[in-house]
């Protein structure tokens, strides 16, 4: 909030002249051609449910939203665009909906920037990626679906006037679409252009989502003039039995600190590359670390990189379509995700007025160790933060104990605690038979209310009074064959009273690869909004977000505890407590 205030005067005007734009715009008929917007305009009327609608996390007015598109620093101003539809709260009419920000965190609510309007895209305007070409001039690609078998092509959007600080309006060229599958493409499944990067020899690349035979592709495209575009004679990287990879994303990761790297980054020596991709089978998200061999534009993962599924998550939860950016301001990389509805059924998107939010920007770094990301919320997010609560420290929680953090809002805030444990001797032995499962179905067996050894420990987050409902967050500590295995869960098998079948309440997990022999030390940071909890294991290790709506944990009824269900005493070495803010959302 405070970072926003300090803004130039010129974003204030520019805020000012936009809405009186608006106004004389519709006044004049302006936007006569755009009858999506004013669909969007006219649709006052739907009721907007703020039961469980969240406080600081990023979302639309109302209606349904679902994946981040083309992120971007441009001149000063954040951009993101998102699947929207401006009709309704379920999935259908989506459009390319369009915000701006000077800090990631308070946002202004534009037109939507594309919609599907020529024979290119008369099906759907999907997802896609910007980039920034060297005249410093923004791109946008994207994918457009031709006729009712969704075949798909790739398109390209520029902006109308770049003196404007906002790219309010965009223009599809009548040369679209730049892109065609041939015949060895599944056109079914040929979608989401990532950012493009240039070789050393001065080619443009962007990376495509397919699949042939269940086998997932990244296929790799060429281009001298970003019109004119060849497809490689093979992908930049495949697998197996993945299936259909959408959303792709490929960028570069530096090993000698957390500083992001543009796409294009040419350096030989301390980089490696990431992979992420998203599986439309079974909605994980899966990511790997390795080379790219520039000449040969192969990438190959490192031999502990795992494809498919079973593979490194950047969240293990309720997390998909991500998509990362360079910010050129502060020299790092973010990344953005959408976390869709978890209450399942369309009559409940319906009813609210509503579906779908953006998780909280995170900036992403390789981990010292070359083997994994590390995630963190953007630092901007702490200008939300009231008052601080240091609750307390240096607490010893016995088995079977629990205290309630008192002081802020238990529905709305942002906590950091550090534990610590003076033994690994009464870790649990790891069943072998649990190898082949998910993370998540470990913790389905062993959940918060199995007592255990060492945890389980964490936070029941979105609790009632009496426990009737609550989200616990939690560690526990096995021993395996050679080493300890740390489980990290989001259970949200308790997280409400309300009886729906088809409510989606999973024991998210997944295990945090840290060396407690020596330290004896699990740190945790959960951020909570309303139908939200999204925590950070480890200093951002492992992440889990879910979604949950509780009937009595609301608003002041949400209390916040701090539990240990093992029989080896913690020691809670801090714990840090916020209140959180709403941001600007105009």
């Amino acid at each position: 909030m405070e970072l926003f205030m300090k803004s130039s005067s010129l974003w204030g005007l520019e805020i000012y002249l936009f809405c009186l734009f608006i106004v004389l715009s519709n006044i004049n008929g302006v936007f006569a051609s755009h009858n999506i917007f004013l669909d969007l305009q006219s649709s006052s009327a739907i009721s907007v449910k703020n039961v469980h609608r969240t406080g600081f996390h990023f979302q639309p007015p109302k209606h349904w939203i679902n994946d981040p598109n083309a992120p971007m620093y441009y001149n000063g101003v954040y951009h993101l665009f998102y699947q929207y539809n401006p009709k309704g709260s379920v999935w259908g009419n989506i459009v390319w909906a369009h915000s701006v920000s000077k800090d990631l965190i308070n946002w202004i609510h534009l037109e939507p920037a594309i919609y599907p309007s020529k024979k290119f895209d008369k099906y759907g305007a999907w997802s896609g990626s910007a980039t920034i070409l060297p005249n410093n001039k923004p791109i946008i690609l994207y994918t457009g679906v031709v006729d009712s078998h969704d075949s798909q092509v790739q398109n390209y959007a520029i902006p109308a006037n770049l003196s404007d600080p906002f790219l309010r309006k965009w223009i599809k060229p009548n040369n679209n679409p730049l892109i065609v599958p041939d015949n060895s493409i599944n056109k079914t499944k040929f979608r989401d252009p990532t950012t493009a990067w240039m070789g050393q020899d001065g080619l443009w690349r962007i990376v495509i989502g397919s699949m042939r035979n269940h086998r997932g592709m990244a296929l790799v495209y060429r281009s001298r003039d970003f019109i004119k575009w060849t497809k490689a004679q093979h992908p930049l990287h495949s697998s197996p039995h993945t299936g259909n990879w959408e959303c792709p994303d490929f960028f570069p990761v530096s090993l000698k600190n957390t500083n992001g790297l543009d796409a294009s980054y040419r350096g030989k020596k301390n980089v490696k590359h990431v992979l992420k991709n998203s599986l439309d089978v079974n909605r994980f998200e899966y990511y790997t670390i390795g080379m790219y061999d520039t000449k040969k534009d192969r990438y190959i993962p490192d031999n502990n990189s795992i494809d498919g599924s079973k593979g490194l998550r950047l969240d293990y939860g309720n997390f998909y379509a991500s998509k990362s950016f360079y910010d050129l301001m502060k020299n790092r990389r973010i990344v953005w995700g959408w976390t869709n509805e978890s209450d399942v059924l369309p009559d409940d998107e319906i009813k609210k007025g509503w579906a779908g939010i953006q998780a909280i920007p995170r900036k992403v770094w390789l981990d010292p160790s070359g083997k994994q990301l590390i995630q963190w919320p953007i630092e901007e997010l702490e200008t939300l933060r009231k008052q601080k609560i240091i609750q307390l420290n240096n607490k010893k929680l016995s088995k079977g104990e629990m205290f309630e953090v008192k002081g802020i809002s238990a529905s709305q805030a942002d906590i950091e605690v550090s534990f610590s444990f003076s033994s690994l001797n009464k870790a649990e032995q790891f069943d072998p038979k649990w190898a082949d499962l998910y993370a998540q179905d470990v913790c389905a067996i062993k959940g918060s209310t199995i007592q255990g050894g060492l945890g389980p420990f964490g936070l029941a987050t979105l609790a009632s009074k009496n426990l009737e409902e609550y989200t616990p967050v939690f560690f526990r500590v096995f021993k395996a064959q050679k080493n300890y295995k740390v489980l990290m869960c989001s259970d949200a098998r308790r997280s409400t009273m309300r009886q729906n079948e088809a409510m989606y309440k999973p024991s998210f997990a997944g295990y945090v690869d840290v060396d407690l022999v020596d330290t004896k030390k699990l740190s945790l940071r959960s951020l909570i909004d309303n139908s939200v909890v999204e925590s950070f294991g480890a200093g951002g290790k492992t992440c889990i977000t879910s979604r949950v709506y509780p009937t009595l944990a609301i608003h002041n009824n949400a209390h916040l505890f701090v539990f240990n269900n093992g029989s080896e005493t913690i020691t809670i070495e801090t714990l840090n407590a916020w209140s959180m803010d709403v941001p600007k959302m105009h």
